[in-house]
């Protein structure tokens, strides 16, 4: 079965302008994740969509497949985030098997999505999917209080419970399966677990900054071969 690689981007970005294509690391979020997808030999195709011709532009130039997106379908206001993936799904997805691959996450290794792939392939039926995640170990309160600790009997930080939380990493299941849930991930997904570098998932000016630094520092300590093992 093929496997198509998705990289959503748009024109719009509400909390870091032209977060896609701004200069990051001497390069950009979305270059980034092309060249990085391209290192991925199972990967059978890599999909750019995008209302934003520049963007588009940059998957030609990168030698993989530019497919527009309406501007409905990318507003966010004229359809919901579930209608956006079904459409992607069925309207410009062919393979059996779709990765939504986000360029948010830029520390995220080469390994963790050949290793998320081949999970993928052998993971138990009782899963329909698999989402990138990492282990939150911090004390969680709501408006009522204490929700994973008791204050009466008080446990050191690495003895909470195994709490996740999802991250914008990569999501894989079958491409019918996400046009009928309108989603990335089922019901059911396997949360394989990232580590902290990798689950910096840019939202906000900090996060970019923070993950910019990140990545200067560990491409230079890994001479130019940032997390490829």
């Amino acid at each position: 079965m093929g496997i198509s690689a998705v990289i959503p981007v748009r024109e719009g970005s509400s909390r870091v302008k032209n977060k896609n294509i701004r200069s990051f690391g001497n390069s950009s979020l979305l270059e980034i994740k092309i060249d990085q997808l391209k290192r991925i030999n199972r990967i059978d195709h890599i999909i750019v969509s995008s209302d934003s011709n520049k963007m588009l532009n940059i998957a030609k130039e990168k030698g993989v497949i530019a497919i527009e997106r309406p501007d409905i379908y990318c507003d966010e206001k004229s359809k919901s985030f579930n209608e956006v993936v079904s459409y992607i799904a069925k309207e410009q997805v062919q393979d059996d098997i779709m990765m939504w691959t986000p360029c948010v996450c830029p520390l995220l290794s080469d390994r963790s999505l050949v290793e998320g792939i081949k999970l993928f392939e052998n993971v138990n039926e009782k899963y329909d999917s698999i989402a990138t995640a990492t282990l939150i170990k911090e004390y969680i309160f709501d408006e009522n209080g204490p929700i994973n600790f008791s204050v009466a009997n008080h446990v050191k930080s690495q003895d909470l419970p195994n709490w996740h939380y999802i991250v914008n990493g990569f999501f894989i299941a079958k491409r019918e399966a996400m046009e009928n849930w309108g989603f990335v991930y089922g019901p059911n997904p396997y949360l394989f677990e990232i580590n902290k570098y990798e689950a910096i998932d840019i939202d906000d000016i900090l996060d970019f900054d923070v993950a910019e630094m990140l990545y200067l520092k560990m491409k230079g300590e890994n001479k130019g071969e940032l997390f490829n093992s």
